[in-house]
């Protein structure tokens, strides 16, 4: 059964991985219909919104693309920044939806950047106190590092709903404003599910590995 788990979450990161890469792979190749750059998509985007004292800059790497609020720069690929792809306005607007969350002051997203911190200390010392746990085969100090390790779970979760309204910001904004058709709003849409499905695989995945743990140290009271 532990096995089992550790295999279904192995295959659940791996698919959700190559079902985005083929995605990108499929949506870069087809040409959005007004030709418009990822970097035009987004400045379009933050002029609309009324914001102000953001920078657009491109990046190395493929799908490296992500909004830095401390230091208020959204960073896309050269592939989507320079590209007139369906990826590359789907990708960029994603990435500005973010930025609207944080001038939007969203509750999420604030708890979220609380959370880092304590998530960060919290998985590092739960793995220690697992192994302080395992080693003198005390079973309640097993469970508190499960529940400190479980604060990782708990951060994806509200990670999910970020990401899905950044995506329903950017669909929104492409079609108020007439960047896409019918067809290219449908695409766009597959583009950014398919990435949204990465953080449903994710969330599966630990807690898929947080159960096969609990069965394995169960297993050996």
């Amino acid at each position: 059964m532990e096995y089992l788990l550790y295999i279904s979450a192995f295959i659940l990161i791996i698919g959700s991985q190559i079902f985005v890469k083929a995605s990108y792979q499929k949506y870069k190749k087809i040409t959005n219909y007004k030709k418009t750059t990822g970097l035009e998509i987004a400045t379009k985007f933050l002029e609309v919104n009324n914001i102000k004292n953001i920078k657009i800059l491109p990046t190395n790497g493929t799908l490296s693309d992500h909004y830095d609020p401390t230091n208020q720069t959204v960073n896309l690929s050269k592939e989507i920044y320079e590209g007139t792809s369906i990826a590359s306005i789907a990708v960029a607007t994603h990435e500005c939806g973010h930025v609207l969350q944080h001038t939007q002051n969203q509750f999420l997203l604030k708890l979220r950047s609380l959370l880092v911190p304590i998530v960060n200390f919290s998985t590092k010392i739960g793995y220690i106190v697992l192994l302080i746990g395992l080693f003198a085969s005390i079973f309640n100090v097993l469970i508190i590092g499960l529940i400190l390790i479980g604060t990782s779970l708990l951060f994806q979760l509200i990670t999910l709903p970020i990401e899905f309204d950044a995506s329903k910001k950017a669909i929104k904004f492409l079609e108020e404003y007439y960047f896409v058709d019918t067809a290219e709003k449908k695409q766009t849409k597959k583009m950014l599910f398919a990435a949204g499905m990465t953080y449903v695989a994710s969330v599966a995945a630990s807690a898929l590995e947080i159960l096969r743990l609990f069965l394995m140290f169960n297993r050996r009271r």
